[in-house]
């Protein structure tokens, strides 16, 4: 599961997760999440909360998902933290939050940067202590609905879908995002009854629009590729030759196959219909 892009799409929608995580008294519409590039270097910090404002009291705010055990991770992330400050000159206080699934993920960190993980700085966050915790924010629980194992996630879903008009309609769609990643087995109509959703509500949401996104394209594709055939044996006849070459274009894309609609116009014999398709093959 690519856990690290789940979170990082999380901090766009809702920063206010990352300072609840921290306990900072600030608003989440106080800070935007970025990722940015260290001025002359080839170093791009991924994780970013930069204050919107000018209140010099709000601290910028570095953020790692750690998911495999490393043991340069913080030889590396401090490394850029230190570069950033440097070559940027913020002039703002920083804090630096790492999140790990667990306590056995976490790899101590070698002699040279030792003296840096007493910072008051360094707050390290374990999902496993927020599996089994009861009464979180409803924010707070879009994270434990990635930390908690899979018969968990189905209940957790469930109860983040009834509260899906307090939280608003971006939550439907990440709860979806999240079942798709953990629960690759589940289809449209199974998250559909799981969640209890009805057509409307899932029309609204950007999985049901990807998907019916793909089925037209499968639609058009097919449709393409009938003609396609069509036209083909009635230019070129029947042979042996062009029932391989149309086999071929079982998985040729739609726009492939609009070409070769408007090519085989000048086709005068399959010999040009193949010099197409090793065209195609360049």
């Amino acid at each position: 599961m690519k856990t690290d892009s789940l979170f990082y799409r999380l901090f766009q929608e809702w920063p206010q997760l990352a300072l609840e995580l921290l306990v900072l008294p600030y608003s989440g519409d106080s800070y935007r999440f970025v990722s940015e590039e260290i001025k002359q270097t080839g170093f791009r910090i991924d994780g970013l909360f930069k204050p919107t404002g000018s209140n010099p009291e709000q601290p910028l705010i570095f953020v790692e998902v750690q998911y495999q055990p490393d043991n340069d991770f913080y030889g590396r992330f401090f490394t850029e933290i230190t570069l950033y400050l440097y070559r940027q000159k913020p002039a703002k206080c920083w804090l630096a939050l790492v999140i790990y699934p667990n306590r056995n993920t976490e790899k101590a960190a070698c002699v040279e940067f030792k003296p840096f993980m007493s910072l008051p700085q360094l707050q390290r966050i374990y999902l496993e202590d927020y599996q089994h915790q009861p009464a979180l924010t409803p924010a707070l629980s879009l994270i434990q609905l990635i930390a908690c194992d899979q018969q968990q996630t189905i209940a957790l879903a469930q109860t983040l879908t009834r509260q899906c008009e307090l939280l608003g309609a971006e939550v439907l769609n990440f709860i979806e995002t999240v079942l798709v990643y953990k629960l690759p087995h589940l289809s449209r109509e199974d998250i559909k009854t799981m969640l209890a959703l009805n057509d409307i509500e899932l029309k609204q949401t950007r999985f049901y629009q990807e998907i019916a996104e793909e089925e037209r394209q499968e639609g058009r594709q097919e449709e393409c590729l009938a003609l396609v055939k069509r036209l083909l044996k009635r230019r070129l006849g029947i042979h042996p030759e062009l029932d391989q070459a149309l086999s071929n274009l079982q998985t040729m894309p739609v726009e492939q196959l609009e070409e070769l609609a408007e090519a085989l116009l000048s086709f005068n014999q399959i010999s040009d219909l193949m010099a197409w398709l090793r065209e195609q093959e360049k």
